[in-house]
């Protein structure tokens, strides 16, 4: 559909909902870590994944065939959320999916930073945002971060990029670049959006995002701490959240139980108890960024709740369905690395 027209969350709402039946359980996962990749593979062609995987299968195995078909998933997924959608709705829908440019942005400039060659950079793509496939080709095959920002003049990241390159060549981190980007995004994102004071849909999904950032910016200040990095986490504060003020997310960023006790405390205490848990036992930066997934989770599908004729109940399928995609990777690539079951099984985010 388009952005024209009268919004249709009715419809599109209803669609998600049988969409949402479709996605991968914590019975399903049990059988996949017991299944070699060959079998996995197997398994998901009886899945929605049957049309992507059965197109690529000429083309790759293996693993690598998973890698595909996964991320080809994603976007024939996506793609299906746009057509239904429109009006306002669609507006909002499309803008949070160039999410998907933001990673592909942030992949690429990884690839030029580690010296990966372009294939494995094009394998960690997810064609699922606004760029075409001839953009996304072109960023895969830059060879220096000065070309990605010529290549992006004119979108909603180029300016930031251009801003941040700078600071990326003095630094030699690419902290610089990445927050950039995300600012970027969440900017574009927020623009149009309505004020969370108040009640209904609009309100409701203000709400959310500034979750999504009061999170993003925990994570990265989590990152930046243990990093060992002399960086401030306040100059890398994205704005838009309601959880933190820059200066005392400096201080919360190197103390995880004050962290964790000052979201507790938060609007997010009562719905989040659980993941909090999770949060103050986590042993590591990737168990924290589990908890964090986990929580904003949770959090999407109150909102999609309890605003079922709003964007919110999308917003809730479009991270519940990254998060399956996510899911079936750590399994396939633990089993090919030889891990054990239950090593496999830590690194999955299930709630």
């Amino acid at each position: 559909m388009s952005a024209t027209g009268s919004s249709n969350p009715e419809y599109v709402n209803a669609r998600v909902s049988a969409r949402r039946a479709t996605l991968f359980d914590e019975e399903d996962y049990r059988k996949l870590v017991r299944m070699s990749p060959d079998e996995i593979t197997r398994y998901m062609e009886e899945s929605t994944y049957q049309g992507p995987i059965n197109r690529l299968g000429s083309r790759f195995s293996g693993v690598d065939l998973l890698e595909y078909g996964l991320n080809a998933g994603l976007a024939d997924t996506f793609d299906e959320l746009l057509a239904w959608a429109d009006g306002r709705l669609y507006e909002q829908v499309a803008r949070y999916l160039r999410k998907f440019d933001a990673w592909n942005v942030k992949t690429a400039v990884r690839g030029i930073y580690a010296g990966t060659d372009a294939e494995a950079v094009e394998d960690d793509l997810i064609r699922a945002g606004e760029f075409d496939d001839a953009l996304l080709d072109q960023l895969v095959e830059a060879e220096s971060v000065e070309a990605i920002v010529d290549l992006l003049d004119g979108t909603i990241f180029g300016d930031a990029l251009a801003a941040a390159a700078e600071e990326y060549e003095e630094t030699g981190t690419l902290v610089p670049l990445e927050n950039a980007i995300d600012r970027a995004y969440y900017e574009n994102l927020f623009e149009g959006v309505t004020s969370v004071s108040g009640a209904g849909p609009e309100s409701a999904y203000a709400e959310y995002l500034q979750a999504e950032i009061d999170f993003r910016n925990a994570r990265n200040a989590l990152r930046l701490a243990r990093s060992g990095a002399e960086i401030d986490p306040a100059e890398y504060y994205i704005e838009g959240g309601a959880l933190f003020e820059p200066e005392e997310l400096s201080a919360l960023s190197r103390d995880i139980e004050q962290l964790v006790e000052h979201i507790r405390e938060s609007r997010y205490g009562d719905e989040l108890s659980t993941a909090l848990d999770d949060l103050a036992e986590a042993d590591s930066l990737i168990e924290f960024e589990q908890a964090l997934d986990a929580a904003l989770l949770e959090h999407a599908r109150n909102a999609a709740h309890a605003h079922p004729m709003s964007v919110c109940p999308v917003i809730a399928f479009v991270l519940a369905k990254e998060r399956e995609a996510d899911n079936i990777r750590a399994i396939a690539r633990g089993k090919e690395a030889g891990l054990d079951p239950d090593d496999i099984r830590a690194e999955l985010v299930v709630r």
